[in-house]
């Protein structure tokens, strides 16, 4: 099993940006939901992307893609984190 078939970089890509924009100027919307908007989005994109078909390995890619987006940024968070504590 190849990773670079469920995690979709366009699908990350997108959901990182949809997350960021939630994240910095909604704030009606509470950060825990930030991850299933961006499983739901990413399920969305990855049928757009596929002509509209729906198959399992369509709602296993978009929804790895739109976790691994919120697991990208916060790696970068908690990265940076760390670096200004030392």
């Amino acid at each position: 099993m190849d990773i670079s078939t469920y995690a979709i970089p366009v699908i990350m890509a997108t959901c990182w940006c949809i997350g960021y924009i939630v994240k910095k100027w909604i704030n009606d919307i509470d950060n825990k939901w930030i991850p299933t908007i961006c499983a739901i989005l990413g399920v969305i994109l990855n049928i757009l992307m596929n002509g509209g078909a729906f198959t399992v390995e369509i709602l296993l890619g978009g929804l790895a893609s739109g976790l691994a987006a919120t697991g990208v940024n916060e790696l970068v968070s908690q990265l940076k984190t760390t670096e200004t504590v030392k």
